[in-house]
């Protein structure tokens, strides 16, 4: 056309002849626009890696998982082969992986691809035996992957190969997102793949309650919980105590009405499950519009059940101390609340440590009891794992961080209880130093009350001891 248009350019005067030429030039660059072109692009639909941690979607360096990728060929090109890069450091084999084409409807057919694999360095190279259709969408899977143990983007690169041999790059590949590992993780790796712990998991039992490689990679992650549980009971304790010593002087006073509020609690609260008291406050206070977060929730429930035990510990020891010394505190002019404060309370505090130190003990074994409402401790943390694994192992973990705490405590109750008993060895009198007061007479607690509100010198009276 353009051979045409030009004699008749010629015969124009100059200015339109110039408009003419520049009108040729436009439809020349629209009829080359405007011609069909050839479709180089291998879209990728999905790129992926499995998780290959005991929990969550993460994916952990390190350690083997499988990469997906998918991708969707223009309508007029044929695929002859794929490659696909993986970062430096990663490792791959070729052994188990696979390459499908899907087609039909929601792409639900399908049909494995005959492909000659191979590795080069961090590289798959697939090479197939005959092109793909035109337009098709190709799966390959690659196992045994194993990403590097620093963690962060992992960038995947690809390349594809077209019937004629020519290489196209594979665009719009997503980095995969990994997680570096620990040194406990590389540890549990190890074990896991060592000689001796591969024959002692053949055992099923050892395998199912005491998995050496589980064993260390839930260690710090029910090490969390331990952290949670020691914190509700750390804060929920020194609640409970002033608590329950007021319910303990409300059930011991004079008004009815006092006895009567103190004793119904008391006897609710112990009469109930701690378990059943969970679930109302858990369940019941938000259906009532009350929405209070978990764990401060957690430490109302424990420290007001605890209360209701520590009120009876704390009345027990006060109905312990003789008459004699409240007789002999009133004497020297205290009133009924200084009493108390003074002499009472500070020898009952004193008697009932021991049990006290047990409520303690039962208090952080309770904590577990929050699992069931979503609370993340202890066997929260280890039931998320033992659900993953299908392995008891966790269980025992959890149940080695309550031992840590309850053994040592249940020796120091031992003890306690032993020297309050009288089984510590007496002390030799050294000649010149004041006898220990002893007994608990009213004329021994008159001297013992005078000395400690005048902080003087004092002669205690030994009559009535010498006549017991």
């Amino acid at each position: 056309m353009l051979p045409a248009i030009t004699p008749a350019i010629r015969l124009m005067p100059p200015a339109r002849r110039a408009l003419a030429a520049l009108a040729a030039l436009a439809l020349a660059a629209a009829m080359v626009l405007s011609a069909p072109l050839s479709a180089l692009a291998l879209d990728t639909a999905k790129c992926t890696a499995r998780p290959n941690g005991n929990t969550g979607s993460e994916v952990y360096g390190g350690s083997e998982t499988r990469l997906t990728w998918e991708g969707q060929a223009d309508a007029d090109e044929p695929v002859a082969g794929l490659s696909i890069t993986f970062p430096a450091g990663t490792t791959f084999s070729t052994d188990d992986a696979r390459l499908t084409m899907l087609s039909g409807e929601k792409l639900m057919d399908r049909t494995t691809i005959d492909a000659q694999l191979a590795s080069d360095g961090e590289t798959f190279i697939a090479t197939f035996d005959e092109p793909l259709p035109a337009g098709a969408y190709v799966r390959a899977e690659i196992y045994e992957v194993t990403f590097p143990t620093s963690g962060g983007e992992m960038p995947i690169k690809g390349t594809y190969t077209l019937e004629d041999g020519t290489t196209m790059p594979v665009e719009d590949i997503t980095p995969i997102m990994v997680e570096g590992v620990s040194p406990v993780d590389q540890l549990s790796k190890a074990l896991e793949e060592s000689d001796w712990v591969k024959a002692w998991n053949s055992n099923k039992f050892l395998r199912l309650f005491f998995n050496p490689s589980i064993v260390v990679s839930s260690f710090p992650i029910v090490f969390q919980g331990f952290l949670m549980a020691v914190a509700i009971v750390a804060v929920a304790f020194p609640i409970a105590i002033p608590i329950g010593l007021c319910l303990s002087l409300m059930r011991m006073a004079r008004l009815r009405l006092l006895r009567g509020i103190a004793s119904l609690y008391v006897n609710v609260v112990r009469g109930t499950p701690l378990f059943l008291q969970i679930y109302i406050a858990f369940f019941g206070l938000p259906l009532a519009g009350i929405q209070i977060p978990s764990f401060p929730l957690g430490v109302v429930v424990l420290s007001m059940n605890s209360a209701a035990y520590l009120c009876e510990i704390f009345r027990a020891g006060i109905q312990s101390i003789p008459a004699g010394q409240t007789e002999a505190a009133r004497s020297l002019g205290m009133n009924g609340a200084q009493t108390m404060i003074f002499v009472i309370i500070p020898q009952t505090v004193r008697r009932v440590i021991p049990t006290m130190t047990s409520e303690f003990i039962l208090l952080y074994k309770d904590t577990s009891m929050l699992a069931a409402v979503g609370v993340m401790e202890v066997v929260m943390y280890a039931k998320t794992i033992v659900a993953s694994t299908g392995s008891i192992t966790p269980y025992i973990v959890a149940a080695c961080f309550y031992l840590v705490i309850t053994l040592p405590l249940a020796k120091v109750v031992g003890r306690l209880e032993h020297r309050l008993a009288g089984g510590r060895p007496r002390r030799k009198h050294r000649p010149g130093a004041a006898k220990p007061l002893q007994g608990t007479d009213s004329a021994g607690v008159t001297a013992y009350v005078t000395d400690a509100l005048t902080s003087q010198p004092v002669i205690k009276n030994d009559t009535a001891d010498a006549g017991r």
